[in-house]
């Protein structure tokens, strides 16, 4: 038998998260103890989304490590679980496996609901997962990405890349991601207010 709803609202460790999300329709996370879902994303959001994978699956291709979409999960060291967009996992590959064992990649397409709390709290707790190397934000309506990047056993740095131009260097994963092919098929007609920088 599913959880109900009413019981769904109540605080729940990951392991019961993850067994109540085979039951449901869409995509969850887990804040707080708490089911939140996932919004459904546009056309542009969804396109970043195929390019980055298309791009990452072929450098990946005979390694230990797979990409994988928004629905694998991520687990933060606080109890809650994410889903971001696009993930690299580096782990054992387990095909019942409902979370990555060793993320060393995410990626998340920013979008209006929810750009500013992905560029600061989520930002955050990703910085938390022992063992990732670089957290990526996309902006879907422009050619701009926010790289961070942790080699193993230092501290986190930043870069901001901006144009067509660009690529984001990925040494650790033997990958690039060419902001032209992160872009492919997408226009661009005006700029957004910036998303607000992490406080230091």
């Amino acid at each position: 038998m599913g959880w109900r709803m009413s019981e769904a609202v109540r605080a729940m460790t990951a392991e019961a998260f993850l067994d109540w999300c085979l039951g449901q329709e869409g995509r969850w996370e887990l804040v707080d103890g708490v089911p939140v879902a996932m919004a459904g994303a546009r056309r542009g959001h969804d396109l970043v989304v195929v390019n980055a994978l298309t791009s990452l699956r072929p450098a990946l291709r005979g390694g230990p490590c797979q990409p994988f979409t928004g629905d694998f999960a991520v687990r933060i060291p606080n109890g809650n679980i994410r889903r971001p967009d696009v993930g690299v996992d580096c782990g054992p590959v387990d095909l019942n496996g409902l979370t990555a064992t060793d993320p060393r990649l995410v990626i998340e397409v920013l979008s209006p609901s929810t750009r500013t709390f992905d560029a600061i709290g989520k930002l955050r707790e990703y910085q938390r997962v022992s063992g990732l190397l670089h957290i990526i934000l996309v902006d879907p309506d422009e050619p701009r990405v926010w790289h961070w990047r942790r080699p193993a056993g230092g501290s986190w740095s930043d870069l901001l890349l901006e144009g067509l131009d660009a690529v984001v260097e990925l040494p650790e994963l033997g990958a690039t991601l060419a902001l032209r092919d992160l872009y492919e098929g997408l226009t661009f007609r005006h700029r957004l207010h910036p998303v607000p920088e992490p406080p230091a």
